[in-house]
C-alpha cells in the first residue's frame, strides 16, 4: 500500500475543519492554515440550519464523541415560520410537520433544493433538521485539532513540485504537501489560480446582522410566535429575520461528558436579527463600510418607524456584535481537468442562502472528499483520479444548490418578496 499523502487545507472553516477530522480518522496526515489570528477574530454569523446533509457528513468525519456533542448542542427545531408586518400583524405562516412514524421529515429535500425544518434534532443524521450556532460548532471541530491547525497564515499561492505541491503564505513561509484542498471561503486564492476563469457575482444584497442575549426583558419584547420558530418581518424594501437560539443542551456542561477538557464559549440564549436591504442603501456601498457601531446605528435608523418592540430588540443588541455580508452567488464552470489541488465549499460553489445549502453543501464537499482520498489510498489508486470522482460528483450537487439558491432568491412578485425568501431560508 502507497504511503498517505499529506493533505494541506487552505482554511479553518467548518468545511476544512470537518475534512481534517474525516483525514484523521482514516490514517491521513492533515494540516489546517487558517488566515486569521484566532478562531474566533471577526463575527461570522450566529444562527445556521444543517439538514441530513451536513449532519451526515459530519457522522461520517467526527470521533463518536464530537457527533455526540454536535447533536447535544443543536438548537431546538422549528415548528413554524411567521411573516408578520412591521407592524407584528400576521401575514402568513407555514407550519411543519414533526418527523414521520417512518423516520423520513414530512417536508424532505434534496442537493438541489434542501430540506425544509422539521422537528428532528436528534441523534440520527439521515432526519437531523435543525439551528445550530455557527461558533459553538466551529469550536466542537477544533476539538482535538491543537497539533493540526495554524492561525495567521494568510495564503498567497501554491507551486507544483513533481508529484507534490507547496502553499506559500504571506510571511515567507511555505508548507508541501501531496494534495492541496482550498477550503478559503468565497474569495478564495486557490480558486483563483486552480480556475482563473471562474466568477463570483454580486447579487445586490446587503444583509446586516447581530445577536441581542435573551433575558426577561428582552423576552417580553419577542413576538410570540418567535417561540414556535423563525419570524420574518417585512416592510417596504426591507426585512427583518428573527431567529430565537436555544440549545439542548449547555455546551460546557455537555462537553464536560462527552469531551472533558472542552470549554466552549457560549453566551446563553439569544435572538438573532438580519437587515436585508439593497446594497445602495448602505452608507459607504461601493467603499468601506462603517464599523459595528455604524451598522447597528443604520439598522436602528431604518426600523425606526417600526414597532417599538422591535426597535427595542435592535437597541438592545450586543453592538460589536454586528457585522454586513454581501450576498454573492458563484457562476458554474464546466469540468476542469483534475491534479493534487482541489477545493471545496464556498471557495467553488457559494450561493445564497435563500435555501440554506450552503453549510450543508460544504460539509458534505469535506465528507466525499475525505472519502474519496482515503478510498484512492487504501486500493493504492492515483489520487488525481480520487480527486477527479470528487469534483465531479461535488459539482453536480454543488452546482444544482447555487442554481436552486438562486432562483429562490428570485422568487415572488418583486425585491421586497424576494428578500423575505431569502431571509426565511437563511434563518429558521
Amino acid at each position: 500500500m502507497p504511503l498517505a499523502p499529506q493533505v494541506v487545507v487552505i482554511g479553518g472553516g467548518l468545511g476544512g475543519l470537518c475534512l481534517a477530522h474525516g483525514l484523521r480518522m482514516a490514517g491521513i496526515g492533515v494540516t489546517v492554515h487558517e488566515r486569521d489570528p484566532s478562531p474566533g477574530h471577526r463575527p461570522q454569523g450566529y444562527r445556521l440550519h444543517l439538514d441530513s446533509r451536513g449532519a451526515g457528513a459530519l457522522h461520517r468525519c467526527l470521533p463518536p464523541r464530537l457527533y455526540d456533542l454536535f447533536t447535544a448542542t443543536a438548537g431546538l427545531p422549528s415548528r413554524r415560520v411567521t411573516v408578520l408586518d412591521e407592524r407584528l400583524r400576521e401575514v402568513h405562516a407555514v407550519t411543519f410537520d414533526s418527523v414521520s412514524a417512518g423516520g423520513v421529515p414530512a417536508e424532505g429535500g434534496s442537493a438541489e433544493g434542501g430540506s425544509a425544518e422539521g422537528a428532528s434534532a436528534g441523534g440520527d443524521p439521515a432526519t437531523f433538521s435543525a439551528p445550530v450556532d455557527r461558533m459553538v460548532l466551529r469550536q466542537i471541530l477544533l476539538a482535538g485539532l491543537d497539533d493540526v491547525v495554524s492561525y495567521g497564515a494568510e495564503f498567497t499561492h501554491y507551486e507544483h513540485e513533481g508529484e507534490r505541491v507547496r502553499a506559500w503564505f504571506a510571511d515567507g513561509d511555505s508548507v508541501t504537501g501531496g494534495v492541496l484542498v482550498g477550503a478559503d471561503g468565497v474569495g478564495s486564492r486557490v480558486r483563483a489560480q486552480l480556475l482563473p476563469h471562474a466568477r463570483i457575482k454580486d447579487l445586490g444584497t446587503r444583509c446586516v446582522y447581530g445577536r441581542t442575549l435573551l433575558d426577561e426583558r428582552v423576552a417580553a419584547l419577542l413576538p410570540p410566535r418567535l417561540h414556535e420558530g423563525f419570524v420574518s418581518v417585512h416592510a417596504r424594501r426591507a426585512g427583518l429575520a428573527l431567529g430565537l437560539v436555544r440549545l439542548r443542551e449547555d455546551p460546557a456542561e455537555a462537553a464536560a461528558g462527552l469531551w472533558p477538557g472542552l470549554r466552549p464559549q457560549w453566551p446563553g440564549d439569544y435572538v438573532m436579527w438580519a437587515l436585508t436591504v439593497d446594497a445602495r442603501e448602505l452608507p459607504g456601498a461601493g467603499a468601506e463600510l462603517p464599523a459595528a457601531g455604524g451598522l447597528h446605528e443604520f439598522v436602528k435608523r431604518r426600523i425606526s418607524t417600526w414597532h417599538p418592540d422591535l426597535v427595542s430588540l435592535v437597541a438592545a443588541a450586543e453592538v460589536d456584535q454586528t457585522a454586513c455580508v454581501a450576498i454573492r452567488s458563484s457562476v458554474p464552470v464546466g469540468p476542469w481537468r483534475p491534479s493534487n489541488v482541489t477545493v471545496l465549499g464556498d471557495a467553488v460553489h457559494a450561493m445564497s442562502p435563500a435555501q440554506g445549502s450552503g453549510a450543508n453543501c460544504a460539509l458534505l464537499d469535506a465528507a466525499v472528499l475525505c472519502r474519496a482520498l482515503s478510498g484512492a489510498v487504501a486500493a493504492g489508486l492515483p489520487l488525481d483520479g480520487a480527486i477527479g470522482d470528487y469534483e465531479r460528483r461535488m459539482t453536480g450537487y454543488g452546482f444544482a444548490a447555487v442554481r436552486a439558491s438562486e432562483r429562490a432568491a428570485t422568487a415572488g412578485s418583486g425585491p421586497l418578496a424576494r428578500a423575505m425568501f431569502r431571509l426565511g431560508r437563511m434563518l429558521r
